[in-house]
């Protein structure tokens, strides 16, 4: 058994930088590359381009990757493990067997399918599946009709089967993001399925690299403890047996590595820290403990785990109507007076009803909360969007917008390509499916010809669980501070980084210190940020203590207009939300105010 394993990420959503995977396999040795290229909205689109052309329905991009990348593969043994399969990986397989022979190598490449259920929808409701929304609660039966894509996020176990059977590059369909970091380790180290406790530290592991660089530096609050962003190094775990890593990346690399940049990874798009769900178990992100190693290295240890969920999370998607949207530049002085006019002017000269509407003025604030607004700007972006069932209503919304060009005060000017056209809305349906109806597929390709084919099973595992994995929360008693208060930015105390998890904004704040922590424990309450982002926020906020990590979760329901493609927001997943809280002003107490405040 190796003492360690490196595995490095080459790719966070499809469309990041293709130049990724070559920068990994020239900086230093490695084990495995992992790549994630799927999102939900990600999925119909390739159902789209395959229903054009039957030979597509993966991301492309990833043989643009292989087509240069190959030689350094074969040379330095790595194996590569990525979900570009998207709706067709059997389709990406057979190109990619293309390619070696092309090139002259002999490999073996593994296929995991079994994924899309697409077809078994009506099949799978006659034997009792629900599939009502997991975020609405809405029933299926309305929207089953309008289903464009469905599939089952599947875990780390077929991708094993694939290592095992020796393949050198795996390729699949909706396997988690960590599922594809997981995977490895419980082929290299033979962790038992049903250790809970190492499940969990891969899942960790994975989640923390499974959005590339913003795992090593890129998004942080602090960005100025960067040294340089030019040639950022993605990051790199440091697996070993016993479940402790380290994350570390390339030497000679941009980017960052340290407690903060990680610590802001773990709480990105996080739920309930306590129950971070996943096809191979759930991790207990309260459990860890996190510390700085070296330059550029932090070590995580005693992350625990529990079983496997008894139902896999299936991800689908439906049309949902039509939206548009469009910008108006407005320079000039007095512009945001001059945008309330024009805006008064276009929505009565369109004199339509839509299901919804949204006007934001960019360069104003109109993405922060009230009272965070910036002073008088000489130009802004006038933004008008529209979303409605009406193909038609929404064509004409588009017409009219370049009609205020000439009928209105100084200064405008259509920052557009023409007329804005109605794109149709997928939007997302979360859903569950027993585990026990799910069957995951491994096909594996050889360059000599020989093919090997396997059927997967997900039975329900109960084993090596206890009590003691249950990580309580570190007891911390009421602190009393007597010194003198002082108004200072919520930034000075504290760091933040917010992701979308549907029409749920998550926002997690970290403490700069365990004396801010103890403070921020009774001062920044759910209530307290309602106040703050005020109608910002549509539903309630939930708040999650993370004692371990010295930080606070936080759950905005009903922040991001429906979320995802079916937003009209232009934040639709709450990016800025975080950078937007810290300018809180708060009153805090002197002595725990940093002297090197952040300003």
């Amino acid at each position: 058994m190796k003492k360690k394993i490196r595995i490095a990420n080459a790719g966070g959503y499809w469309g990041d930088d293709l130049s990724a995977m070559k920068r990994q396999l020239i900086g230093g040795k490695l084990d495995y590359i992992t790549s994630d290229f799927l999102a939900e909205i990600t999925m119909s689109i390739l159902q789209r381009q395959r229903k054009q052309n039957a030979d597509l329905g993966y991301a492309v991009d990833f043989l643009h990757q292989l087509e240069e990348c190959l030689p350094l593969i074969c040379k330095k043994k790595v194996r590569i493990i990525c979900n570009a399969g998207g709706i067709n990986p059997r389709g990406l397989g057979r190109k990619i067997i293309d390619l070696a022979r092309k090139q002259g190598y002999d490999i073996k490449v593994g296929i995991v399918y079994g994924d899309d259920i697409t077809d078994s929808l009506y099949e799978l409701t006659a034997v009792g599946e629900k599939f009502g929304n997991m975020e609405t609660g809405e029933q299926f039966l309305d929207v089953r009709s309008r289903i464009t894509t469905a599939n089952i996020y599947l875990g780390a176990e077929p991708v094993v089967k694939a290592l095992d059977e020796g393949c050198q590059i795996v390729v699949t369909g909706r396997v988690t993001d960590t599922g594809i970091t997981l995977a490895p380790m419980i082929h290299e180290f033979g962790w038992s399925m049903d250790d809970w406790n190492k499940m969990a530290s891969g899942i960790v592991a994975g989640h923390i690299i499974e959005c590339g660089a913003q795992g090593s530096g890129g998004n942080i609050t602090d960005w100025e403890d960067v040294a340089s962003f030019h040639n950022i190094g993605y990051p790199i775990i440091e697996m070993e047996p016993s479940g402790d890593f380290v994350v570390t990346k390339h030497p000679g690399t941009g980017g960052l590595i340290s407690e903060k940049s990680i610590k802001e990874q773990l709480v990105y798009e996080m739920g309930d820290p306590a129950e971070y769900i996943s096809p191979d178990g759930i991790a207990r992100f309260d459990s860890l403990t996190l510390k700085e190693d070296g330059p550029d290295r932090v070590r995580i240890s005693g992350v625990t785990g529990r079983p496997e969920p008894e139902s896999l999370k299936v991800s689908m998607s439906y049309e949902d109507g039509w939206k548009a949207s469009g910008m108006i530049l407005v320079s000039g002085p007095e512009t945001t007076k001059k945008a309330e006019i024009i805006a008064d002017i276009f929505w009565k000269k369109l004199n339509y009803k839509y299901e919804q509407t949204r006007t934001e003025v960019i360069g104003s604030g109109s993405i922060r909360p009230l009272g965070l607004a910036t002073k008088e700007t000489n130009e802004v972006l006038l933004r008008f969007s529209v979303l409605d069932n009406d193909y038609d209503k929404v064509r004409r919304f588009g017409m009219a917008l370049s009609t205020l060009i000439l009928s209105g005060p100084a200064g405008m000017a259509v920052t557009t390509g023409g007329r804005p056209k109605p794109k149709q809305v997928i939007a997302y349906w979360p859903a569950l499916i027993h585990r026990t109806r799910v069957t995951a597929r491994v096909l594996c390709l050889s360059t000599d010809g020989d093919e090997n084919f396997q059927e997967i099973n997900f039975p329900i595992r109960m084993g090596r669980f206890s009590d003691d994995n249950n990580a309580k929360p570190v007891s911390r008693k009421p602190v009393k501070f007597s010194g003198a208060k002082k108004e200072v930015k919520l930034r000075t105390l504290c760091y933040a980084r917010s992701g979308d998890k549907g029409d749920t904004c998550n926002i997690g704040v970290l403490a700069r210190s365990p004396q801010i922590y103890d403070w921020i424990i009774d001062y920044l309450t759910s209530a307290r940020l309602k106040k703050f982002f005020g109608e910002k926020v549509g539903g309630n906020i939930e708040r999650f203590r993370l004692d371990n990590l010295e930080g606070l979760n936080f759950l905005l329901h009903e922040t991001l207009g429906g979320g995802g493609t079916r937003s009209l927001m232009i934040d639709p997943q709450g990016k800025t939300l975080a950078q937007a809280l810290l300018e809180m002003k708060v009153k805090a107490p002197g002595e725990i105010i940093p002297q090197k405040s952040k300003k």
